[in-house]
């Protein structure tokens, strides 16, 4: 098969699509690890394949260029700092050999206000397992499921003062499920009918971790913008969108929500 651009999410559509900021903000990611030390689990054998990805940090700062298109942060380049260094050496070289000119014809290297640290700190499997089957007359079927579950932690750092200025946590859950049917019959005094098939869907980790990043970055906006560490160009629209948001993800409620909501207790009971 041919292959394909990555399917974006729900939420990360929601990224693309998110209010505009006030103004670009300056952002450098060094790393973004994979501190589970998490293997791939497996039932059968010893598996050495590490269950989430090890290159966090590119899918980190493909999500933070995706919000908005790129309208809220401005990322520079500190994962590959080195290769960058050592190119514009080649280029300040070249340019003497060339010229004579010991100047360098470079811009300076842009710099940012804030870091984005983090990583992916836990990843518990099999935390929810179960499923049922049954058997009659030699025919019978099966369907278990699992779940694993990935963290993410995120927070802002100033370059400045050296102060965390913002910290989320996320989790994304990882669902496997597998189901099967079987025949055993005899269909002769000396012959047997034996037949088993089955299929299995696992969500792909990757995927996982992308939206558990995603939600991280998301998460780290609405929470920057209620603090005054950033804001929207809309700040009526921004403060309806952090309500929302705690709505959703705190469970905070406006007045007339929680009169609403203790009137259906009230008829519920």
């Amino acid at each position: 098969m041919p292959a394909e651009l990555a399917a974006p999410t729900e939420l990360g559509l929601s990224l693309t699509d998110l209010l505009p900021p006030g103004q670009a903000i300056d952002v450098a990611v060094y790393a973004f690890p994979d501190k589970t030390g998490a293997q791939q689990p497996n039932d059968d054998f010893a598996d050495f394949s590490k269950a989430v990805t090890q290159g966090g940090e590119a899918v980190l700062i493909d999500v933070l260029r995706q919000v908005t298109d790129g309208d809220w942060f401005r990322v520079v380049e500190r994962t590959g700092l080195q290769n960058l260094l050592n190119e514009r050496q080649i280029i300040d070289q070249t340019n003497l050999v060339a010229t004579g000119n010991p100047r360098s014809t470079l811009g300076p290297l842009r710099f940012a206000g804030i870091i984005l640290e983090g990583g992916i700190v836990e990843y518990d499997s099999n935390y929810v397992t179960g499923g049922a089957g049954a058997r009659y007359l030699g025919i019978g079927a099966s369907k278990q499921h699992r779940k694993d579950l990935v963290t993410v932690a995120l927070r802002a750092v100033s370059v400045d003062s050296g102060e965390v200025l913002s910290s989320v946590t996320t989790t994304k859950t990882i669902y496997s499920r597998l189901v099967q049917g079987s025949v055993f019959s005899f269909v002769a005094v000396d012959e047997i009918l034996e037949i088993d098939a089955g299929y299995s869907i696992n969500e792909l980790s990757s995927v996982a971790v992308r939206g558990a990043i995603e939600l991280a970055v998301f998460s780290l906006i609405i929470e920057g913008a209620r603090d005054g560490i950033w804001h929207f160009q809309n700040p009526s629209a921004g403060r309806e969108l952090i309500r929302r948001y705690d709505a959703r993800y705190h469970h905070k409620f406006s007045p007339a929500q929680k009169l609403a909501f203790q009137a259906e207790a009230s008829d519920a009971g």
